[in-house]
């Protein structure tokens, strides 16, 4: 096998074990959901997969990503109920913005190779 093959698989072999690297590809794969809905659940098992298998500080954005996913179906859910009402519409743009914040803010933490700060928060 070539060395440039070889380089390849070991990058490849990268994104997908628990570190700096899958948790960036959670995040991706999260805001790749806003036009593939299906990358979403793929980031979200990346996360419970990984989540105690790396340092404390990437542990603290796989819980970060986890709790985007099911606070993110929750909120859409509420906004599916009050569109009835007719705010729900509004308040999805709401969620959509929330969730995006979230992904990018979890990006920049993490190049900066510091932890989330406050995982359970349920705003920003």
């Amino acid at each position: 096998m070539s060395d440039m093959q070889n380089n390849q698989g070991e990058n490849a072999a990268g994104w997908m074990d628990p570190g700096k690297q899958n948790a960036q590809l959670v995040y991706i794969l999260y805001l790749v959901g806003l036009a593939i809905g299906i990358s979403v659940i793929v980031g979200v098992v990346f996360a419970y997969i990984n989540r105690g298998k790396s340092a404390g500080w990437i542990d603290t954005h796989y819980t970060y990503a986890i709790r985007t996913f099911w606070i993110g179906l929750l909120y859409s859910l509420i906004c599916m109920v009050l569109a009835i009402v007719g705010i729900g519409f509004l308040l999805m743009i709401a969620v959509l913005v929330w969730y995006v914040i979230r992904c990018i803010k979890g990006i920049q933490v993490l190049t900066r190779n510091e932890p989330v700060a406050n995982v359970d928060t349920w705003l920003v």
